[in-house]
């Protein structure tokens, strides 16, 4: 979809919003800047924008009155995503809300335009920030999640499918995300009695080749750890786990909704909704230096019992009494 389009249904959809509950005219029209290092799908894009943009009304911020907003968006590969933010900070932006590995590329263009970023896993390790409650540079926002998380998603595995010893976990490599989540899943794997590999994410090729030649042993499940590349390539992972009959666990439920077995994962609308007030905060004079990166307060368990029947699994009462949505 071109941007331009995605851009009108981000606006379409705010057309019923009630008026701002603050009032506040700045001297001037700011420039917010937007940075996504996936596609620019409306299914996912236009509500995680719709409710950063609530969330800004909700503070005084009005697209077209006291705040114009650019959108780029890299398409799953790290260089167009670099740059997209090589013409993105070439604008003059205010701020930038950069979501997941799009924060890396921004922050190997610029370390002066404010940053606030969504959806990123480990910022200190991937050495966007110094430390979480200061900063200290021209970066701040919302994590993902702590890496303990992922050893649940083995555990959401056993428990939905209880015969699962083998498990591969598609991870991108070239990203310290991708290592860490990794190396947590690994860490739990023995006291759960399962063996883990990894499977790593380039091209939809590879992607294909590593699910089938690991399907070829019996007992096996997927493990699919949070990255642009891998929720670039949902719908053939999803494909191909039904495929090859494997039980799988996601990072977030846009997978779940696409036909995955189950999801777990922070609420990602809520982090955009959040986000809209560190931006709110950086247009009116703080520095991301100065405000702490803040964990996710929400997190949603989803479950896709279609799924499961095909599978021939039954899931657990217990699970099903935990999750946030199902879908039959």
């Amino acid at each position: 979809m071109r941007r331009r389009e995605l851009i009108k249904l981000i606006a379409g959809s705010m057309a019923a919003w009630p008026l701002a509950a603050h009032s506040q005219q700045p001297d001037q029209m700011r420039l917010i800047g937007v940075l996504s290092g996936i596609a620019d799908e409306p299914s996912v894009q236009v509500p995680r924008y719709r409710a950063f943009l609530e969330g800004l009304k909700e503070l005084g911020w009005t697209v077209g009155r006291n705040i114009r907003v650019e959108y780029r968006f890299g398409g799953g590969d790290l260089e167009n995503t670099r740059r997209q933010a090589v013409e993105l900070v070439a604008l003059a932006p205010d701020v930038i809300l950069a979501t997941g590995t799009a924060t890396e590329r921004l922050l190997q263009v610029t370390r002066a335009v404010p940053i606030v970023f969504v959806i990123v896993p480990d910022p200190v390790g991937s050495g966007l920030v110094a430390r979480l409650s200061r900063p200290g540079g021209n970066a701040t926002g919302f994590v993902q999640f702590e890496y303990s998380l992922t050893g649940k998603w083995l555990e959401l595995l056993k428990q939905i499918a209880p015969g699962v010893t083998r498990v591969a976990v598609l991870r991108e490599p070239g990203i310290t995300a991708g290592i860490g989540q990794f190396a947590a899943i690994q860490s739990v794997a023995p006291s759960l009695g399962v063996e883990v590999s990894p499977i790593n994410l380039s091209d939809a090729t590879e992607i294909e080749r590593g699910v089938s030649d690991f399907a070829r042993e019996a007992n096996g499940g997927l493990v699919v750890s949070a990255s642009a590349l891998g929720f670039t390539h949902r719908e053939l992972i999803v494909t191909l786990a039904a495929r090859y009959k494997l039980p799988a666990v996601y990072f977030t439920r846009d997978y779940a909704t696409s036909g995955g077995l189950i999801s777990y994962g922070a609420n990602f609308l809520d982090q955009f909704r959040r986000a809209a007030s560190y931006v709110d905060r950086i247009l009116k004079g703080e520095k991301p230096a100065d405000m702490p990166v803040q964990a996710p307060t929400k997190y949603e368990l989803v479950i896709n019992l279609k799924t499961a029947k095909a599978l021939g699994l039954t899931v657990p009462p217990s699970l099903l009494a935990r999750a946030d949505e199902v879908i039959e």
